[in-house]
């Protein structure tokens, strides 16, 4: 079976490994116009990184169609959360730094293959980790509309979650991604776990 066709039969599930303190949401509620605002920079973030991978890799063929219509569909959620933004007079921020996504980072290994491999499954950990404090923001908020954005986020961060670490079954055997893919999110789940709580996604 080529890696073509096994990256169309196999499927690789993100889980993390620990999961959010039932207590964070409450900074989030406390302090939600900073949340919106960090959620903006993530959003921006987000289409940011999806272009930056294409041309990073533009040999990587398979994945460029997959990267551009998440580019798109992030943006998209940028332009939501400005729109709520906007309804509360709240400006942008133009930088909010993420020790999260940084920590994450720290952990990437060095050599084409290696690096590009570690960079495309810690996406995938960061939209999981995503799509898991949407739906807790959703199941906490009371305003109705606002309930139903962040639902609505969390199933898009769900798919994208399982995107990028199985799209690596185009390159990579399938026990090379489950091996390294646990390492990281064992990683991940001592990240989050020393974490200061702020009035943001991570």
């Amino acid at each position: 079976m080529s890696k073509s066709e096994t990256a169309k039969r196999v499927k690789i599930k993100v889980e993390l490994s620990v999961p959010s303190h039932p207590d964070w949401v409450q900074v989030i509620l406390d302090n939600f116009d900073e949340f919106l605002q960090d959620h903006a920079n993530c959003e921006r973030k987000a289409v940011a990184q999806a272009m930056g991978l294409a041309m990073r890799y533009p040999e990587r063929r398979e994945l460029i169609p997959h990267l551009i219509r998440l580019a798109k569909e992030e943006l998209e959620h940028f332009e939501e959360v400005y729109e709520l933004m906007q309804a509360r007079d709240l400006p942008l921020v133009k930088e909010i730094k993420d020790p999260y996504v940084n920590g994450l980072l720290e952990h990437c290994r060095s050599g084409h293959d290696d690096r590009f491999l570690d960079r495309m499954l810690i996406s995938s950990i960061i939209e999981a980790r995503g799509a898991e404090r949407f739906g807790i923001v959703a199941e906490a908020l009371s305003d109705p509309e606002l309930k139903a954005f962040y639902h609505r986020l969390w199933a898009a961060e769900m798919k994208h979650g399982h995107l990028f670490a199985n799209q690596m079954l185009h390159y990579f055997s399938e026990d090379v991604i489950r091996t390294r893919l646990q390492e990281l999110l064992d990683l991940e789940g001592e990240l989050i776990q020393r974490l200061e709580w702020r009035p943001s996604l991570h």
